[in-house]
């Protein structure tokens, strides 16, 4: 079964490997109805010469031939041979859908096929950004069950199937409301990382509801840019709020916080000292692993300047350097080592990240961005292994000054809760890389976000009202919460954010005075009144934001605060930051299963997000869409099966 994944996936390459191009073919994908189809597969018969569709359905690839054959194909449509013959400036290849994806029933997080039916492509995971429009559904029940917004739930929680997969993922336990009189400060860590996103988008893309731990709501939130303004002062970053009506439970009250960081021209960002530290064990050696690793390392090395350095360190039974630090000009030099890379033996990922933070520091620039980048699928087993340990290594090591970014690979032995851990606790952000369009995304796009800290240690601390908040929950940010007595102690690491990124968070507040089955009574507390005429001065504030953050040189926090007034607006007033931001709050909660998910169903957080999808110059938005359509069809074929 393993090498029927890995020789299935070899047809999903995502760019060319090919020598002696002779002509270029251009072309679009489309189903029966003329929609384009975003991320379908199009490959050289005989070759391992392929691409993707972009978000034109528009396909271009460098053929052997002048007349060659084309393999084109997507998840639940029949793979198609397309004969592309020379003179046609564009061709236009049209697939059918297909039974391969009706035909998979989803139970808990594990998929089984019918045995009855052959599979070409529906195991694939790992796949390119795939959107196409609403596809018609032929079982008039399912349309029936998807017009009416269905909700779902998963009915028995499996585990996956262990021959097959053997990812790991941190246990979320979701944040529970609080009640203003008995708890009312809430404290967490910022989070800008948005693995999350790409591996559930990889999951849905190959026909599974992802496994409820793998869902991170936060990073769904923050894989999207929302438009804020830019700050004002000197100070890195805006504090934005907004309440208005939760779509989820219409008697709550929703906060959305957002925070945007101050963007800075590539020309003036400070020289960078780099550390790549790739993972060559025998793990990575599948398509969507070492191939797929280098050209999105190449992604980033068009990027550097004169003035940059990079060096390579690279891992498997044991540790080496295969390139000392160079000037990011000698492009040819960098990308020839990394070509040279092949994978193979065991993964000593300690040893690896010990030269790495040596090789950064021996080469350290004293006003310049210090970073190791580690890309990896997480399956260390050689030297420092265990969780512990290497949270150890990397709490250690962050003290140099080197910061730490983390790129995951792959599918199948993924370990998701460790490439968590090394991020958070090395200064730095993870990112999980599914394609080439998402390495474009993190290593291009949102390259001073991705590399170039601006803010360090970010916390923050909300007061509730309880002359107006009866309860809240912050949605989210389970493994960022801290103790409120965290909140002023400097030694306490945080989150930090990037140039020009954004951070979201949004909290469900119950307003006094709404009766709510979710609260459970407790006696009222006898010292903790307030005198009258101070609550009374203070009637119309919902809340006080306080924010602390550091300069990535501090060690000694500056704080923000911020008063939110008790005043929401009506939902569909509200802007489309908030809108859409509640969209995908909400489709986390669906994908969860989350008993906290209210009357939620697909149909009502699809027009959500399609009535607040704005400008969307790159298309995140409208791919996020076709997503929560196609999860929408994969839940509904549970219902109807069962």
């Amino acid at each position: 079964m393993k090498r029927a994944i890995l020789f299935s996936f070899s047809a999903f390459l995502f760019l060319s490997f090919y020598t002696n191009p002779t002509v270029t073919i251009k072309g679009v994908v489309l189903d029966t109805s003329g929609n384009v189809l975003i991320g379908a597969s199009v490959l050289e018969k005989g070759t391992t010469n392929g691409t993707i569709t972009d978000f034109d359905g528009s396909f271009s690839i460098n053929a052997s031939n002048e007349n060659p054959t084309l393999i084109v194909t997507y998840t639940g449509f029949v793979d198609k041979e397309y004969i592309a013959k020379s003179g046609i400036e564009e061709h236009t290849i049209i697939l059918e859908e297909g039974i391969q994806l009706s035909e998979v029933v989803v139970t808990g997080y594990s998929v089984n096929k019918k045995k009855s039916i052959s599979y070409s492509t529906v195991k694939i995971e790992g796949q390119s950004k795939r959107k196409s429009k609403t596809r018609k559904r032929k079982r008039s029940s399912m349309n029936a069950s998807a017009a009416t917004g269905s909700t779902w739930s998963r009915t028995k929680e499996m585990p996956p199937l262990t021959n097959l997969n053997t990812e790991n993922y941190n246990s979320i336990e979701e944040n529970q409301f609080q009640e203003a009189t008995q708890n009312p400060l809430s404290t967490f860590s910022i989070d800008v990382d948005a693995a999350s996103y790409s591996n559930m988008r990889r999951y849905i893309n190959s026909g599974q509801i992802p496994p409820k731990d793998a869902i991170r709501i936060e990073e769904l939130i923050n894989y999207f840019d929302y438009d804020y303004p830019q700050p004002r002062d000197q100070t890195p970053f805006e504090i934005i709020t907004e309440v208005s009506e939760c779509p989820w439970a219409s008697q709550h009250q929703l906060l959305h916080i957002g925070l945007q960081g101050k963007k800075i021209s590539t020309d003036n960002l400070p020289p960078s000292n780099l550390v790549f530290l790739l993972d060559v064990s025998g793990s990575m050696n599948a398509a969507n692993k070492l191939p797929l690793l280098k050209e999105s390392f190449k992604l980033l090395i068009n990027q550097l300047r004169k003035q940059d350095k990079v060096a390579i360190v690279v891992y498997a039974g044991a540790a080496g350097q295969v390139l000392p630090s160079t000037s990011g000009n000698q492009k040819q030099t960098i990308l020839q080592a990394l070509d040279n890379l092949k994978a193979g033996g065991s993964t000593a990922g300690g040893m690896g990240i010990e030269l790495a933070y040596k090789i950064a520091l021996d080469n350290f620039q004293e006003n310049g961005n210090n970073r190791i980048i580690l890309a990896t699928d997480g399956d260390f087993n050689v030297g420092v292994s265990s969780d512990a340990g290497l949270v150890e290594l990397i709490e250690e090591k962050r003290k140099s000054g080197v910061f730490l970014t983390v790129l995951g690979f792959g599918m199948g032995n993924y370990k998701d809760n460790k490439m968590q851990q090394l991020a958070d606790k090395g200064n730095g952000n993870h990112a999980y890389i599914d394609n080439i369009n998402e390495a474009k995304k993190t290593l291009v796009r949102e390259f001073g976000g991705t590399l170039f800290t601006i803010a360090k240690d970010v916390k923050l601390q909300l007061e509730f009202n309880p002359n107006n908040v009866q309860a809240y929950r912050l949605i989210g940010y389970e493994n960022r919460m801290l103790n409120k007595e965290d909140f002023n102690n400097d030694t306490k690491d945080a989150g930090e954010l990037g140039a020009g990124h954004t951070v979201t968070a949004l909290y469900e507040i119950i307003p006094k005075g709404v009766d709510s089955e979710l609260l459970t009574s407790v006696d009222p507390l006898k010292y903790q009144k307030e005198p009258k005429k101070k609550l009374k001065k203070l009637s119309n504030e919902l809340l006080t934001i306080k924010l602390r953050y550091k300069l990535p040189k501090e060690n000694t926090s500056q704080l923000l605060e911020k008063v939110v007034e008790n005043s929401a607006v009506k939902l569909k007033t509200s802007s489309e930051n908030f809108q859409f931001s509640a969209a995908v709050a909400e489709f986390g909660l669906l994908l969860r299963d989350s008993p906290l998910k209210g009357n939620s169903n697909f149909a009502q957080t699809i027009r959500l997000a399609k009535g607040a999808k704005g400008l969307d110059e790159n298309g995140y938005r409208q791919e996020f869409i076709q997503l929560m359509k196609t999860a929408n069809s994969i839940a509904t074929k549970e219902i109807v099966k069962k």
